[in-house]
């Protein structure tokens, strides 16, 4: 009789949905170009056509919408990060390269994949267009439409087929309940925006200010650098001292919130993935070592390769627990990777306002411009990849670590050899402390007989200079020969310990694991300082509030002057338009520099043939 289990995949194995999210994703394209052309049609563009122009029809609409400002945007961060959490079951998809739309050659893979990225970004493009338009009222009722759609796509999908064949019962469940949490917060969000912008349509609340130059931590930040006696700091509490500090006067912008929220989502969806191929693994495992107990009962235990068996029935078993028992820590050590990493951006962008680049490695001083916006656009989609790989490599040097602490401790025991690993424990553990033990009794020979005595009584240290030089000269002979065996063991530990770190650190891409002047070979931290200089040049508090005081301080002239005209304009003189205005001043500027005439435009407006030619004979007078 056939386990719950087992009869759970024996009856997916033939479940077929009726909807095919990969064809889905297909189909979306059509509704997602429609929204983008709404949205581009309410778009107005800045600059107008001429007659001349092409595009002279269409007039000034059909703007260049953006999903959102990678760089500038804080507000509604946990709405695009939502929405970049929205696409972590596509990403997974392109991550296991299962998109293969086309048969192509090896070499071609890459672009493939580079078009599986566009479809996946075009399908998801209204999710963020909707959130950043201007036009809420519209862009809302589209926004909503469009999440509910996939919202409910995804729940027939997973009604119709909710168990899998690896893990069981609710596997589809386990794989998709992150977007659809995060398909619902839009929707919830749409509706908000849309409640809020009827509202303001029917005059029954204010509309609310557009987006400021200036965002109000920006300005907190400029005002605490410019009082002159600092506060008195209240006492921190012991998670603000040890773990994370609250800072009203910064923000993380949009972008680094949406990288942790979907980087989170992989990764949980990666560890599920990965859970999904151990459990396929064990039960091929247990099917071969099924074969494995039949070939010793059939050789009544009495055969030669009975004992290399059993061993190799230890080592699955073993390697089997020791896999399940480090999930839960590689996974925990990923997640405080992300969280850290978070804490070192505010950290070295800190230090960037304040003009300190010490922490850089000194070739990352003066980064080229055009790799640090590449890498604003690299940062996002790396992090994630180098969060999914090191929970990978995390979690087999974790496993080794396991199965290196089984065969030395638990497994001696468990076959009543205890005495023994403890003998060859203490044995190992007086061999290394011997080892160290020589080697701090040379630094103390050295400090206490070949180093001349402290110059002052507040030295910390004795100065750098010999004493007793025969003496020294015969400690450095007879400890040559001692010091090229003990140079082997610091090369082996070297060699692990780079390793170990290397291995434990992979995730980390705002640390690099190269050697000091081999930064540049990190590909992964070279992104990471260009998306720190280009935020410090763009979202630094300081220029930006400059530039708003010179921004303000322009308006406000302008505001003047308009004033200034208004009155002019009431008063009994004759009346003059602003194009006649504009014309005159227009004269005298080309008639005090005649070189300008020759540059003007061909199509720069009606009767400008004939009004160059009159300033032409004007400057010949």
């Amino acid at each position: 009789m056939l386990s719950t289990n087992g009869r759970t995949r024996q009856l997916n194995g033939t479940c077929a949905s009726s909807v095919d999210m990969e064809l889905f994703l297909h189909y979306s394209l059509i509704p997602s170009l429609f929204i983008i052309l709404v949205l581009s049609f309410l778009q107005r563009r800045e600059q107008h056509r001429q007659r001349g122009d092409t595009c002279y029809l269409l007039g000034n609409h059909f703007g260049i919408i953006i999903p959102l400002d990678f760089m500038g945007t804080f507000r509604n961060r946990w709405s695009y990060g939502m929405a970049f959490g929205a696409t972590a079951n596509k990403v997974m998809f392109l991550f296991s390269e299962g998109y293969q739309p086309l048969q192509v050659p090896q070499w071609a893979q890459a672009f493939v994949l580079l078009i599986g990225g566009i479809e996946v970004g075009l399908s998801h493009f209204p999710f963020f267009a909707c959130l950043s338009s201007e036009f809420q009222l519209v862009s809302s009722i589209l926004g909503f439409s469009y999440s509910l759609i996939w919202f409910a796509v995804t729940v027939h999908h997973i009604t119709q087929c909710p168990h899998g064949q690896f893990v069981g019962r609710y596997e589809t469940i386990m794989f998709y309940w992150p977007s659809l949490l995060c398909l619902a917060f839009l929707l919830g969000r749409f509706l908000h925006m849309f409640v809020k912008s009827l509202r303001v349509y029917l005059g029954w609340e204010l509309p609310t200010e557009e987006k400021p130059f200036l965002e109000v931590h920006q300005a907190k930040h400029v005002k605490k650098l410019l009082r002159k006696s600092p506060r008195q700091e209240k006492k921190k509490s012991w998670f603000q001292t040890r773990i994370y500090e609250w800072d009203p006067c910064f923000h993380f912008p949009s972008r680094m919130i949406g990288t942790t929220v979907l980087a989170f989502i992989c990764l949980y969806l990666f560890t599920a993935i990965e859970f999904c191929v151990f459990v396929y693994v064990r039960d091929e495992l247990d099917l071969f070592e099924g074969e494995l107990e039949s070939y010793i009962a059939s050789v009544n235990q009495t055969g030669t390769l009975t004992p290399v068996i059993l061993q190799v029935k230890e080592l699955m078993n073993v390697t089997k627990g020791v896999w399940v028992v480090t999930i839960l820590p590689a996974f925990l050590t990923c997640v405080s990777y992300l969280f850290h990493i978070l804490a070192c951006y505010r950290k070295h962008m800190r230090r960037l306002w304040a003009g300190d680049k010490h922490f850089l490695p000194l070739k990352f001083h003066h980064p080229s411009s055009s790799e640090s916006v590449v890498a604003i656009a690299r940062y996002s989609g790396w992090q994630i990849a180098y969060i999914l790989w090191g929970y990978l490599i995390i979690h087999v040097v974790q496993s080794l670590c396991g199965l290196a602490i089984m065969y030395g401790l638990v497994l001696p025991i468990i076959h009543n050899q205890g005495l023994e690993m403890l003998r060859g424990l203490g044995i190992g553990t007086l061999t290394i402390s011997t080892v160290l033990g020589l080697m701090m009794l040379q630094v103390w020979i050295a400090t206490s007989f070949f180093l001349q005595p402290k110059m002052g009584t507040a030295d910390t240290q004795k100065p750098l200079a010999l004493n007793n030089r025969k003496a020294f000269h015969n400690f450095n002979y007879f400890l040559f020969f001692y010091n090229v065996l003990l140079g082997l063991g610091a090369c082996l530990s070297r060699l692990l310990i780079s390793c170990i770190l290397g291995a434990w650190l992979i995730a980390r891409i705002d640390r690099t694991i190269m050697q000091s002047g081999y930064e540049g070979a990190d590909m992964g931290y070279s992104a990471w300082i260009g998306m720190l200089y280009v935020d410090h040049y763009h979202t630094n508090p300081v220029l930006v509030s400059f530039c708003h005081i010179l921004i303000t301080g322009h308006r406000e002239r302008r505001l003047q002057r308009a004033i200034k005209y208004w009155y002019l304009n009431q008063s009994a003189c004759p009346r003059v338009s602003a194009r006649s205005r504009t014309r005159w001043l227009l004269l005298q500027t080309l008639i005090n520099n005649p070189r300008l005439v020759t540059l003007r435009k061909s199509t720069a407006g009606y009767g400008s043939q004939e009004f160059t030619q009159i300033l032409l004979t004007c400057s010949e007078h």
